[in-house]
This record gives C-alpha cells, structure tokens and sequence, in this order.
C-alpha cells in the first residue's frame, strides 16, 4: 500500500516491556506492527511475544495499517480502548475532527474543514501532524475496523456490513478491504470463534478497569424518565429509545465486568448508524477515561477518592438541556416528574418493530420541533410555572441555530451561547456543557452541594482538580454527611 505520510512511531525501548508483561494499562495507547508476521496487535495480545527487533509501535491503528500491518485475529485492534487524555477533550482542531470521523457525521475532508471552520489543506496539516496519517486514512481505517467487528460479532449479510460500516456499497468495500487485509471477508468469518458468533447480532465495547458501573447506573437510575430508559442497577443493564440521525431505536447495554467489556444490542433503525452509536455510548458512558491517571490528580488535589467513577454524559444534547431547565431549583425526583409528564404530553411512540423485548421502554423523548411550536400554557400543564414553560419554548426554537447542538467552538463558546437564552444561567449552562459537551473540566458555580462539601474542606480548592474538575464535581456529590 503506498504511503504519502509516514506512520507515527513510539521508542520500543519504552513501549516492548510493557508488552512483555502484556500491561493492560497501555491498552488503546499504541499497537505494535510485527513485520515476521505482517499484522499488528494491541499490547495484551496473548500470543507468544515476538522478538524485539520484529516490533515497531505506533500510537493509532490507522498509523500500523498505513505502515502495511493487518490487524490481529486474536487480540481483535478494534476493540481496544480509545486513547484518552483530558488535553484531547480540549477539543484541538485534530481531535474535533477526529471526533466527527469515529461518530461518521463528515465524510468528505471538504465538509468536515467547513465544518470545522478551517481550509481543508490546513485541517490535512495538522491532523497528520497529530496522528500521523490523513483524515481519510484514518476514516477509511475506522470503516474497516468496523467491518472487521461486524463480520466477527453479528451474522450480517456481507452487503450489510459494507452499508453499516459506511461505505455506501459492497463494491469499495470488498476493494479496501482486499487492498489492505489480502484476505477475504469470508474468511474472516471462518476464523471468528464459535464463541464470537453471536445469534442476537450484538456487539462489544471495552474499557479500562477499574469502572465504578454501580456509580453510573445509580446516577442514571435517579433521573431515568418511565417509559423511555429502564436502568436495571442489580443486572447491571441499561435499555434506552433514542434518535440517531432521525431514526428513532432503542438500545440494550449489558456491563460484562469479568470480561471488561459492555454489551450492545440495538434495534434495525439504529445499526443503520452503527459508527454513530458506538461513538455515542462510549461518549455517554466515559468508556474511554482513565481512571487511574484522573484518581491519581484528584487526590494530588486533596480530593479523596476512589478510582473508577465515570462522568456520565447524555444520549441526547437537547433531552438534557431540557431536563436542566426542568429541575432548576427543585429536587432530582421532582425533576424526573415533570420530565414524564412532558413525554407523556409531548412525546411520540418508539414503533414496535424497533423494540428490543416486550417490557421495554415504549416512548420517546418530545422531538425540538414539536416543543418549539407547543402553546406556553400547554408546557405549563404539566406542572411548571410559566417563565420556565417560556424558557423551553425558547431553547426549542433556538435549537437548529445553535452551535452546542452539532457540537461545534469549543466549551466555553458553548456554555456562552446557551446563557444568551433567557432562563439559563450560569448553573444549567455549565452542567450541559459537563454532561453533554461532554467535558471533563468544569466546576459548578452556585451548586449548594458544593458548596457546603467545600466549607467543610477549606484546604480544597476546585482550580487545584483540573483538568478533571467535573469529576471532582462527581466525587463531592457522592460523599455521605
């Protein structure tokens, strides 16, 4: 395959003892291209270790493919956990885009700059100097490894996956695929374990350890709304309608601690979008952070702490800033009321061809439009006084124009353009942006909770926990007084 960038290496002197202890905690941080076998493998592959001088590492999987290296059938690259540092959530202009390539929002390099804001000769220039390859090598690379995850773990048609893995037909798929891999895609299918071979089409996504998921699930119990998300805190399971794209599925997750990984199956509409989801969940559920490295600075900090909590972050912007504006200064179960009573009012039925079991969630929650052209005393109805029911009519109106919506600028232009909408303030604007940008770095003003866990530890100060001040948030909230 020829090259018009060169692949990004690591100093094997760093990277080869980790391998030989096959280290789970540089795991998603680099892969190694093994040049006696020609594929490249994540660092706690269980094959037999291979001798020095036939590794080269290199800090993204595009960059091993790009050097010639298949991924590995054993160790599966495309499983990995993604490479995560609270800089990257910074959102640099590669790691924007890099963020609207895994969720499949731009294909073409011309769209994504404008996107962006920048030519797409400047957007090639320092994603390449970032990543070491192109945008496109790198989205061709995420399609593949997405193919390759749709051939191991599901029985879909081969077709299918070319459409699912998003290259519009089989034809371009079976020429990237024979182009980079030099083996067909039913022999993958060959090779795939029985265990691999999963009758109810589900795929697995996997994490650092530690994962605090009894925090999570109880954090997302509180607020579930009936009859559009089912926590199941004891099973560890998680089931939830949501729209993607405009096509409205429901979702099933499945936390395997003892295997690492999380369990997902979804409804016809949403395998449509399968890039798309994956992206979501492991955005929704912090599947990429790491633990030790945020527990380590939180108690540098004066924070005690126990690694493993996760921020929680939303299926849906505009759902969440909607349940902020309702739970402005009353209680989180108060809250979670009138946010049933506004899908029960507003919101539509999830087809039932799209249910995932009988007895799960049936409604969806109110599309913008349908808000945006609702009567102020009809909001009202359900419980909240009318400057409120005006504020949510504005937000719905307002929403197509927003920037925070396509998840574009940066935080901070983000949590202002919000506050210029009448009935958000500085609380509700920054916990959408915590949980729905989402960003791992903002600290809640006027919280009253945080503020009295502080006056109790005057030698704590929120400046001292960044970058991950929204996990301190997280921690001060979870402590018993």
């Amino acid at each position: 395959m020829p090259h018009s960038t060169p692949p990004q290496t690591l100093d094997a002197t760093q990277c080869y003892p980790a391998l030989r202890a096959r280290d789970a905690r540089f795991d998603g941080y680099w892969f190694v291209g093994v040049s006696s076998t020609g594929v490249y493998c994540r660092p706690v592959c269980r094959v037999r270790t291979p001798l020095e001088r036939n590794c080269t590492f290199y800090t993204h999987a595009a960059a091993a493919e790009l050097a010639g290296f298949r991924p590995c059938l054993k160790c599966r690259p495309e499983l990995a956990p993604r490479a995560y540092s609270a800089f990257e959530a910074t959102r640099s202009l590669a790691d924007a885009a890099r963020a609207r390539l895994d969720a499949g929002v731009d294909a073409s390099l011309a769209t994504l700059a404008e996107r962006l804001g920048v030519t797409d000769r400047h957007l090639r220039r320092v994603f390449v100097a970032q990543f070491g390859v192109t945008p496109q090598q790198y989205l061709q690379t995420q399609r593949l490894l997405l193919a390759k995850r749709l051939l191991t773990d599901t029985q879909a048609p081969v077709a299918e996956v070319a459409l699912h893995a998003g290259f519009g037909s089989l034809r371009p798929f079976q020429h990237a695929w024979g182009t980079q891999y030099r083996l067909p895609p039913s022999q993958l299918r060959r090779q795939a374990t029985a265990a691999d071979k999963l009758a109810d089409a589900s795929l697995q996504l996997s994490y650092r350890q530690p994962y605090d998921a009894l925090a999570l699930l109880r954090f997302l119990a509180l607020r579930a709304v009936p009859g559009v998300e089912l926590v199941d805190e004891t099973g560890l399971r998680l089931t939830r309608n949501l729209r993607l794209f405009g096509a409205a599925g429901q979702v099933a997750l499945a936390l395997q601690l003892e295997r690492r990984v999380l369990r997902v199956q979804a409804s016809p509409a949403l395998w449509q979008h399968t890039a798309a989801l994956l992206a979501l969940l492991r955005q929704w559920l912090d599947l990429d952070a790491d633990p030790d490295a945020i527990a380590v600075h939180l108690r540098g900090a004066g924070l005690p702490v126990t690694a493993g909590l996760r921020l929680p972050g939303c299926p849906d912007r505009f759902e969440l800033c909607v349940r902020a504006l309702l739970g402005q200064q009353i209680t989180v179960a108060a809250a979670r009321t009138l946010a049933t009573r506004l899908v029960a009012q507003f919101g539509e039925d999830l087809p039932e061809a799209e249910r995932l079991h009988p007895d799960a969630p049936s409604r969806l929650f109110p599309r913008f439009e349908r808000l945006a052209h609702a009567g102020e005393a009809e909001i009202a109805r359900i419980g909240m006084p009318g400057s409120r029911a005006r504020a949510l009519q504005g937000l719905a109106r307002a929403w197509p124009g927003l920037a925070f919506a396509q998840g574009l600028g940066t935080p901070e232009q983000a949590e202002a353009e919000l506050q210029q909408l009448s009935g958000i303030g500085p609380w509700t604007a920054a916990y959408a942006i915590m949980r729905g940008w989402p960003w791992p770095d903002r600290f809640l003003p006027g919280d009253v909770v945080l503020k009295k866990r502080l006056a109790a530890r005057p030698a704590l100060r929120p400046e001292a926990c960044a970058p991950y001040r929204s996990y301190a948030v997280l921690h001060l909230w979870n402590i018993n007084e």
